[in-house]
């Protein structure tokens, strides 16, 4: 007897907005920015949240957790008739700050809603303008924050609604003592909402203290997101970790990725390592000054830079959803921050990769991982020189399919092709034809290959421009978005300018983004060593008509505890303290001065310095670097077409932000001098002279 299958049941259509009792104009609002259908957790936070039940929420990072908390605050939360903030919501760092404010300003837009940014390394007197103005939302970072509430300029006795995103990981980075003393400024009758991708008993505990009856949703358990991930790692033998990554990179040829170090010097080490391959790469840690920070940050989420170098404080609350890999450079301390790095990948039910470089120090941490998240990387071998040679004729194939991917071809030639194709002798043939083209060549084809697919970054993310939030950031110049072609546009002279024209700042898509000259990580000032107190100080009391105008150092590390008494980065033994606010305007300390050798320095710590030491080579120094858009490969064209010099005359090309060293042999000095001399570079002409071995700073 015959059966009639009947057909597989549709799968259920994703529920739209209507589920979801918004206000008219806040409905607008969400339609306006192009949001259908609501994530779980914003189904899940909304109704209660309305009803003022305080929620702790479990839900991975990347899953709509801003417009969660952000729709009910601007729906129901906040009345508009009432002046004064009346929603506190703290972040990690102040990226994360900027983020929410500028999403529930465009949440708000049609209800008029005040919010403000405040945050460290951004002028103070704009944020106290902004306060006085009648915030009725403020974002910020835990530091600022308390700072706004003890002077007095941020009057917290309106606040209805206390909001922590990343709550797990401002726990981590040592702000439970901010976390405190900001809540103790708070009203006891408040609602709060706690968000977090994990829950740690600290992350409870703090909860059933400081919030009322709190009801506890999970929407996803610690290791969802994480096991949405190709889980791979290599085991490193010895030998230099940065070259073995870059290897790797070549290898793996990741679309883009955010490469994770432990430390800030290794981010800075690592970055250069890969723009010296030719990479579009850049880093991003505390160091960093506010204005860069925001222009690194931008470039990240629009597509326009490869890879994205940073440590965890750094990278908190990062959200980039086209990142196709996770790489760890150094392997994390704790299974919670493998989780949290390997989360900003794969979101959006992209396919997302986790890379990791395993040492033998690393094994412990590894073993944790398997059996705290059930998480069991693959192990994969480092690239065999085979494996580089693949990648090397798979550089030429896709040179050779970008150079006729758009020119037309005659039916006579495509026969021709196809018969030879069938010849007996037609590999012969064909690599005859192949030496014949590349020979004449005057670069090497495979260098020129695989610079091309190395500066080739991913497809540009358009990004919808918020309606502006008020903050106390310099405005950022905007980031070009077209695409170029670098293959081209080194084979067209560069552009002379009248003398009388100002030298523009360049704003370029695939070179690292510009930024004011720092010293290498060996001359900067020293810590303080454990126990070591800081100079205070000493004086009369600020007063504080004073703080109007009070503007914050400019390297002052905002994504720091600024409690005398928080608990150190368990990463960093040796952490300074930080400076209390009034320890802040007392300046910056002296230094006292120190001779430096010039060329060593150019040199990334942890390098090899042998061209330096030998006896036989020399360096020189050259006045363009990354902000011109120079590149090893220049300079090394220009040595060896105009200078006449192989590559085993030329050691290493060590391209900085604004200068550039070069090792030659000392007996090609003057003759390698003489060809850089005079060469423009990004429009400007380029002064060689042999670099100064020491120098007094």
């Amino acid at each position: 007897m015959n059966e009639t299958l009947s057909p597989a049941p549709a799968p259920p259509e994703p529920p739209t907005f209507d589920v979801i009792p918004l206000s008219a104009d806040i409905r607008q609002a969400v339609d306006a920015l192009g949001y259908t259908n609501p994530t779980p957790v914003q189904i899940a936070v909304f109704e209660p949240a309305v009803r003022g039940k305080s929620l702790v929420v479990q839900a991975r990072t990347g899953t709509g957790k801003t417009a969660a908390f952000g729709l009910p605050i601007v729906d129901q939360l906040v009345r508009k008739s009432i002046p004064g903030v009346q929603a506190l919501i703290l972040t990690p760092t102040r990226e994360l700050a900027l983020q929410v404010a500028t999403e529930i300003e465009r949440l708000g837009k049609n209800r008029g809603v005040k919010v403000v940014a405040i945050y460290g390394g951004a002028p103070m007197g704009k944020q106290i303008d902004a306060l006085a103005d009648g915030a009725q939302v403020v974002s910020g970072t835990p530091g600022r924050v308390l700072d706004h509430l003890r002077r007095g300029t941020l009057d917290a006795s309106k606040v209805r609604i206390f909001v922590l995103d990343e709550a797990d990981e401002m726990l981590s980075m040592g702000f439970a003592k901010e976390l405190h003393a900001i809540i103790e400024h708070l009203p006891t009758e408040r609602q709060g909402l706690f968000f977090s991708a994990t829950i740690p008993p600290d992350i409870e505990r703090l909860a059933r203290a400081k919030l009322k009856d709190p009801e506890f949703l999970t929407l996803s358990s610690d290791q969802v997101g994480a096991l949405q991930v190709q889980h791979f790692v290599y085991v490193m033998r010895g030998g230099d970790k940065r070259q073995e990554l870059v290897r790797i990179i070549e290898i793996e040829d990741p679309e883009s990725a955010v490469i994770f170090c432990n430390t800030k010097d290794e981010t800075e080490r690592v970055a250069e390592a890969l723009q010296n391959k030719g990479y579009d790469a850049d880093w991003l840690n505390g160091d960093l000054e506010q204005k860069d920070r925001e222009r690194v940050m931008t470039a990240t989420r629009e597509g326009k830079l490869r890879f994205l170098v940073a440590t965890d404080v750094a990278a908190r609350g990062i959200d980039i959803s086209h990142l196709t890999h996770v790489i760890n450079a150094d392997f994390p301390e704790t299974a919670e921050y493998y989780v949290h790095r390997t989360g900003r990948t794969g979101r959006a039910g992209r396919t997302g990769t986790a890379i990791s470089l395993v040492g033998p120090k690393d094994i412990g941490n590894l073993y944790l991982l398997r059996l705290t998240y059930k998480i069991r990387p693959i192990e994969k071998q480092l690239p065999t020189a085979g494996e580089l040679k693949t990648r090397q004729e798979t550089d030429l194939v896709g040179m050779f399919q970008d150079a006729f991917a758009g020119r037309p071809v005659h039916p006579d030639d495509l026969a021709l092709a196809r018969r030879l194709m069938t010849h007996a002798d037609s590999e012969r043939i064909i690599a005859g034809l192949l030496r014949d083209h590349l020979g004449a060549r005057p670069i090497d084809p495979v260098t020129e290959a695989a610079e091309a697919r190395r500066a080739r970054n991913p497809p540009p993310v358009i990004v919808q421009q918020p309606a502006p939030v008020v903050t106390a950031t310099p405005s950022t110049p905007p980031m070009p978005s077209t695409t170029r072609d670098p293959a081209r546009e080194r084979s067209r002279p560069a552009p002379r300018r009248r003398p009388e024209e100002a030298e523009p700042v360049r704003e370029v898509i695939r070179e690292p983004l510009a930024r004011a000259d720092r010293p290498p990580p060996e001359l900067r000032p020293r810590p303080p060593a454990p126990g070591e107190v800081p100079p205070r100080r000493t004086g009369g009391r600020t007063p504080h008509s004073t703080y109007a105008t009070w503007e914050p150092p400019t390297e002052i590390d905002d994504d720091a505890p600024i409690l005398r008494d928080s608990t150190p980065d368990v990463r960093s033994p040796a952490a300074p303290q930080i400076a209390t606010p009034s320890e802040r305007a007392a300046g910056p300390v002296s230094v006292a001065p120190v001779t430096v050798n010039v060329a060593a320095a150019a040199a990334p710590a942890g390098t090899t310095r042998s061209e330096e030491d030998d006896p036989d080579f020399a360096q020189i120094f050259v006045n363009v670097g990354r902000r011109e858009g120079a590149r090893p490969g220049d300079f090394q064209r220009i040595l060896e077409e105009g200078a006449g010099l192989p590559k085993a005359d030329t050691g290493a090309i060590r391209v900085r932000e604004r200068n550039t060293f070069i090792s030659v042999r000392k007996a090609s000095l003057d003759k390698a001098v003489a060809a850089l001399a005079g060469q423009v570079i990004g429009g400007r002409t380029v002064i060689a002279e042999p670099a100064r071995r020491t120098t007094t700073a």
